[in-house]
């Protein structure tokens, strides 16, 4: 059901550069949903990719693209309680998850079989309006603009990869392969959770996102390209390498060199994504009896807890922000991305 329309980025086909703004039917609330008018929604790489690519054959298009977003709340469904219009809020990705299976029912409902997201198995929020379930939400605090509130998605992704799967202590080492919004993210909820030495590691094309770790405070920051990272590494301290590897690039050659630089008894954890084969032995995990995590997406306690870090501003993930604009400027958003000019895109809905 929909009342009129709105501008929304629309990917509407599966080859590359088949996104476009047009005019889609503004949704109208279902059982337990509330209709968000969009404030802010960040750009995503997987946005970008998507752009860039195209889409893989799971993927329901069309389909509004933006999963990263916030907003206040112009209507309430059918039994929706506890919320009401005006609410500034912020949402969750996952559209859709059964909550029937064994993950759903003990609170995992991030890796739920069924899971849809939002941009992706369901329409998001790079639009004036999104339909968003009730489970989805969180209460943002006054003093959190929309602005930063538009950026607790990427962050929960890192806090759910430093905190709840790498299991950062005080002191230890960490370094993060990929200066992308997402590694550079990681670098700063290591810091939060008292990292000593933390080293960013990039490509030569990655020269101005490695500038941005470096004004975050990076310890090190290294160009592949120029430096290899497990030599230098072996420079470091005892010499066995790093406590901590966060692989954030998702290519094969990125899990290679984690697996050189990680220390024995040391923790690698899986954040980015990448379809290449390994085409590498596994074997140095089992000689240095290494842990690795996958880490996928959230789940609400981690919403809150970084929610309350951003609205303390401890976690300063605006600094990430290289773009602002309005929804009708999305493909410069896009492209600034894409060509590595910033960190991270925001758009503001009109």
């Amino acid at each position: 059901m929909s009342v009129g329309t709105m501008p929304a980025v629309v990917h509407w086909g599966a080859q590359p550069g088949e996104v476009e703004l047009r005019e889609m039917p503004r949704p109208v609330p279902q059982e337990g949903e509330v209709l968000l008018r969009v404030a802010a929604v960040g750009v995503c790489g997987t946005d970008v990719h998507l752009y860039t690519h195209g889409a893989s054959a799971s993927a329901s298009l069309p389909v509004v693209l933006g999963h990263e977003f916030c907003g206040v709340i112009e209507a309430v469904g059918p039994g929706v309680r506890g919320w009401r219009e005006g609410d500034r809020v912020v949402s969750e990705t996952a559209a859709y998850v059964c909550g029937e299976c064994a993950y759903c029912r003990s609170g995992r409902y991030n890796v739920c079989p069924r899971r849809r997201g939002f941009g992706f198995g369901a329409d998001g929020a790079m639009a004036t309006h999104v339909r968003v379930p009730v489970r989805c939400l969180h209460s943002l605090p006054g003093e959190l603009s929309f602005e930063v509130a538009a950026l607790t998605e990427p962050c929960c992704v890192a806090y759910n990869a430093l905190v709840e799967r790498s299991k950062i202590r005080p002191g230890d080492s960490v370094l993060v392969l990929g200066p992308g919004p997402i590694g550079l993210l990681c670098l700063l909820v290591a810091q939060l959770m008292g990292a000593g030495q933390t080293i960013v590691v990039g490509l030569a094309s990655d020269g101005p996102r490695l500038a941005v770790a470096r004004e975050l405070g990076a310890g090190c920051v290294l160009d592949a390209g120029s430096q290899d990272a497990a030599e230098f590494v072996r420079t470091l301290g005892d010499g066995h390498g790093v406590d901590v590897v966060v692989d954030a690039s998702g290519a094969s050659a990125a899990f290679t060199t984690a697996m050189e630089v990680v220390r024995p008894g040391g923790r690698i954890t899986k954040v980015g994504w990448g379809r290449a084969p390994l085409g590498e032995s596994l074997d140095p995990l089992v000689r240095k009896a290494v842990t690795v995590n996958g880490s996928f997406s959230h789940t609400y306690e981690t919403w809150e807890r970084v929610v309350a870090l951003l609205a303390s501003g401890k976690l300063e993930a605006a600094r990430l922000t290289g773009y602002t604009g309005p929804l009708e400027k999305w493909l410069d958003g896009f492209e600034r991305m894409h060509r590595g000019e910033v960190v991270k895109s925001l758009l503001l809905a009109p």
